[in-house]
């Protein structure tokens, strides 16, 4: 399998992961209450809005964020996404509990960032408190709960474009939809014609679990639970990061039936997502108890990463 050579792991553009997720925000407004809501509650944008009126947020995307998906696009190819599953995908790191986990993740640390000095623990705690409040399932708090904890994979020297990012197919034709998709003319699948047509490698209605996304933190931390969430939840996970399916409904032809029952889930969980975080801080020792035995519902005291 011949890769392209990578850009060093040092080289990150974004002064944040953060900042991709509020690049998210502006290309995803929060839908409006009006808006036509799911089986599962969670609002859908107006799929009746012109296109003129949405803000051109490519255009408007911070330099270090437009770096960000040039890399991205760049380098995320079928063979690089197989090789990482590859390497990643025994869950021979180390083992260690959710909840150990979660202080692992707070090494995460980003002291340029002067917009939040909440840990990475306490973003995920925000997060789940979010779904507790609505009144959803335990499994949906504790998706929730752990939904970023594969962004583990930056302590183990992979770079941002490699961690976060919008997924998407590799493998086939890369959608107009997917974000700044001029930068795909630099991909060498693009120019790969086994990979041109809309199908690509796949067979029409295989299923997204027969798709190779790109590779990120979605697809890793979806391995490393999956075994011990229902398939709501391992959606979620696995997805959420998907949003030229679940947000701009594209790549339909390759779902299979429960892809298209499970998608309403992962929309229910895309604005705890994004729209949750603010300056509060949760209260850790006094949510710890709670979460702890949220945890041991779920997942043995120590799981294989």
């Amino acid at each position: 399998m011949n890769l392209p050579a990578a850009p060093a792991p040092e080289h990150s553009p974004l002064a944040s992961l953060d900042e991709w997720e509020d690049f998210l925000k502006e290309r995803y407004p929060e839908p409006a209450a009006d808006s036509a809501a799911t089986t599962t509650g969670f609002v859908a944008t107006d799929p009746e809005k012109k296109k003129e009126e949405f803000r051109n947020y490519e255009a408007d995307a911070r330099p270090t964020v437009r770096e960000f998906y040039r890399q991205n696009h760049r380098w995320q190819t079928h063979d690089f996404a197989q090789a990482k599953r590859n390497e990643f995908l025994t869950l021979n790191r180390r083992e260690m509990g959710i909840w150990e986990a979660m202080e692992y993740l707070n090494q995460l640390v980003d002291d340029s960032d002067p917009d939040t000095d909440l840990s990475q623990l306490e973003h995920l705690l925000q997060t789940a408190e979010h779904i507790r409040s609505d009144g959803q399932p335990r499994w949906f708090v504790l998706a929730g709960l752990v939904h970023d904890l594969g962004k583990i994979l930056c302590l183990w020297g992979e770079p941002q474009w490699a961690v976060v990012g919008d997924t998407f197919p590799t493998g086939c034709r890369f959608s107009d939809k997917i974000v700044f998709p001029q930068f795909f003319a630099d991909n060498p699948d693009s120019r790969n014609p086994r990979y041109q047509s809309e199908t690509g490698v796949y067979e029409p209605g295989c299923g997204l679990d027969q798709v190779q996304l790109s590779w990120g933190h979605d697809e890793y931390i979806y391995h490393v639970t999956k075994d011990y969430l229902p398939v709501e939840a391992q959606y979620m996970l696995r997805y959420h990061s998907f949003y030229p399916w679940h947000r701009e409904g594209e790549y339909s032809h390759l779902t299979n039936q429960q892809d298209r029952d499970m998608l309403p889930w992962v929309q229910a969980f895309n604005p705890y997502d994004l729209y949750t975080k603010s300056h509060a801080k949760p209260d850790t020792q006094a949510l710890r108890p709670f979460y702890e035995d949220l945890i041991a519902e779920y997942f043995p005291d120590k799981i294989r990463w």
